[in-house]
């Protein structure tokens, strides 16, 4: 999640041309229930740790510093052991960080890496970034094409690619002024080459997760069929924390997102979901003692 404060000059809103999902066969899936959360520990770092990610290989946790900070940074950290619990503290990810805010990491099988900054929003109303990720550094830094709506308050402030690299999900945020959005929901694009386009049905696909509160911090399984996300209720037209993480699944890639369901297991201020390569875990942050810590529910 990113509540920030953008100011610059308007411009005009471009429609996205779109495309549908691919239809899969129906799939008749088993999803576990996540119990028993577990602190993750860094080694090396104090600080707080927010919106993780973990590689598709497992041996990197993607994560950035508090969103609240003037700067906030993306780093990485090396696992330690098969625990998918305990990780060693290597340092920003280089080519990753410039002013402002950057945050918000995925990363695709072929070590495609996305993530939120907002070093360019004056300029180009654009805050989804990529580059290609190696030994800790980045390379070939570019806005992702596609996604803007190129007008001033409109925020796509969270992400996650699918672990394909076809599909994108991220958080159309509405910003009036303040650092808080009044409307969040999440967006399906699809690769086409070079660049993502809106899918025309994308609305459809999310209609039983995007409700009139706040949607965001979006994850997505490798067969496309489970769904996380993090949800704030609007109560009397103000956000009313506690975040909580909820699930969906759906039968066959390209049909709808099924009912919401909260993760019980998951209780407190708890935000940005994130599966492990194996999807037994489930990674998120949570606010202990006024520090954002990572956690981790499991599943059989």
């Amino acid at each position: 999640m990113i509540w920030i404060l953008l100011l610059c000059g308007a411009c005009t809103v471009r429609a996205g041309d779109s495309d549908s999902i691919a239809e899969a066969p129906d799939a008749k899936q088993s999803f576990g229930v996540f119990t028993n959360p577990q602190p993750v520990t860094i080694e090396g770092y104090s600080q707080d740790a927010m919106e993780p990610f973990i590689s598709l290989d497992g041996n990197y946790l993607f994560f950035n510093n508090s969103n609240s900070l003037p700067q906030t940074n993306l780093y990485y950290a090396t696992a330690v052991d098969e625990t998918g619990l305990t990780f060693q503290f290597q340092g920003e990810i280089g080519g990753a960080n410039a002013p402002g805010l950057n945050a918000v990491a995925s990363m695709d099988v072929n070590d495609i890496f996305y993530f939120v900054s907002t070093r360019s929003y004056s300029q180009t109303f654009s805050t989804i970034y990529s580059g290609t990720f190696s030994s800790g550094s980045l390379s070939n830094v570019a806005l992702v094409p596609g996604i803007s709506k190129d007008k001033l308050g409109d925020v796509n402030f969270d992400q996650c690619i699918s672990p394909d690299g076809s599909t994108l999900y991220f958080v159309d945020g509405v910003f009036n002024g303040g650092s808080v959005p009044q409307k969040a929901s999440i967006a399906v694009a699809k690769r086409r080459g070079d660049q993502f386009v809106r899918l025309k049905n994308s609305a459809e696909i999310m209609r039983k997760i995007n409700t009139h509160d706040l949607n965001y911090a979006p994850d997505i399984s490798k067969s496309g069929l489970e769904f996380f996300w993090t949800r704030i209720d609007i109560v009397n037209s103000q956000p009313k924390p506690p975040p909580v993480i909820y699930t969906a699944t759906r039968s066959s890639v390209g049909k709808p997102f099924g009912k919401p369901q909260k993760i019980a297991a998951i209780t407190g201020f708890a935000e940005a979901p994130a599966l492990s390569p194996d999807e037994k875990s489930l990674y998120y942050h949570l606010q202990v003692n006024g520090t954002f810590v990572i956690y981790r529910v499991t599943r059989p």
